[in-house]
Parts: C-alpha cells; structure tokens; sequence
C-alpha cells in the first residue's frame, strides 16, 4: 500500500509539472503512471478476497481506461470514449456501495444534495457545451450523481464515511475537467482537479479496507 502511494503522490507531482510545462509525453507517463497506481493500490487493499472489492477494481480499471482515452482529450472522439469509461466505473462503484447496503434517509439526502449539484453544472455548462456533447455529458453528471448518492446511502447503513469523502472528491474534480474542455482552459484546472482526482481514487481504493 505505502509503495502504491508514493508512486501515486510522485506520479501526481510529475504530472503538474508535466502540465505547466505542456510536455505531451510527460502528462502522457505521469499521468498513467498516477492511474497505475491507484489499481495497485485497490489490489494491495485486497479488492481480489471479495465481490465488494472486485466490483470497485472493475471500476477502476475503467477508469485507467478513461484516462487512457483523455491523453487525447483534443480529439472529440477520445473525449467521448473517456465519458464512456468513466460513467461505467461509476456504474461500478454505485453497484459496490449497494452491496454494503443503502439507508433510505441517506439516500433521500443523497439525493437533494447531487440533484441541486446537477442543476447547477446543467446551468453553467449549458451555454458553452456543444450539442453533440450534451447527451454523453448529462449522461455521466447523472451516473457520477447516483454514484455519490450511493455512498452517502451506504455510510448512513454503516460503511465507512471515507466512500463518500471519495465519491464528493471525484464529482468536485470532474467540474474542473468540464471547466478545462468546455469553460475556460488554465493551469488552475490542473491544479486542483488532478490532486482532487488521483486522491479519491486513492481513498476509494484504501477504503476496500474497511468493507471487509
């Protein structure tokens, strides 16, 4: 697990260099390397002992797919494809937390808290968002929402609080993905949205821990 972090943190450093400097290889390295990482980091945590752990190791090999697929994130075709990977992880992830069981006041509050979120990212995006985008990317903010309110129904019947701070973590760097491809490009959007990402995958992964 220690030497999955490290690789992770490393890898992370080296992709906002990588970033600022605009160094398509590096990115291209540093960031596989950094989703590398968080697959090692589900299977040191056991994610192969139980269906629970290997449901979310499907979901984050679908996610190395998905970023795999945003190394070319300036061909639309591969952007579509990395929605593609990243809403079936999520559809992993939300079929996971199920199997912890789901607490219907969680859920409810689950529910108001991502609808008022999705209402909001429909608000921002609408004016910038291509029409051939709007049906894959309101696709994926629905599917990322379930999932997120699928780990609050989850920590409400008793899992771990760390799936939801995962979960929020995730949705919260995908604004600053959407804000990069179709708002406003800058560094800032790497900034904080690399760092957010690469750390929920990681607190996903460390949490198959405390679900066994």
């Amino acid at each position: 697990m220690l030497a999955s972090l490290v690789v992770s943190i490393s890898a992370v450093v080296c992709l906002l260099v990588a970033e600022w400097a605009d160094s398509k290889l590096a990115r291209g390295a540093a960031k596989m390397s950094a989703a590398s990482a968080f697959v090692a980091m589900a299977l040191a945590c056991g994610a192969l002992d139980s269906t629970f752990g290997q449901i979310m190791l499907a979901g984050f090999v679908l996610c190395w797919i998905g970023d795999a697929c945003l190394l070319s994130s300036g061909h639309s075709t591969g952007f579509l494809l990395g929605i593609a990977a990243f809403l079936l992880g999520h559809v992993a992830y939300a079929v996971a937390f199920h199997r912890l069981g789901l607490d219907p006041a969680g859920l409810a509050i689950g529910a108001v808290v991502m609808a008022g979120f999705g209402f909001a990212m429909i608000r921002w995006l609408r004016p910038h968002l291509p029409y051939d985008f709007r049906i894959p990317v309101w696709s994926y903010l629905g599917v990322i929402s379930l999932m997120v309110v699928a780990s609050i129904g989850a920590a409400g019947a008793g899992a771990s609080p760390l799936f939801v701070v995962g979960a929020v973590a995730f949705a919260i760097s995908d604004v600053f993905v959407a804000r990069e491809r179709f708002v406003q490009t800058g560094f800032v959007n790497a900034g904080v949205g690399l760092p957010l990402y690469f750390g929920s995958q990681m607190l996903l992964a460390y949490s198959i821990t405390l679900a066994v």
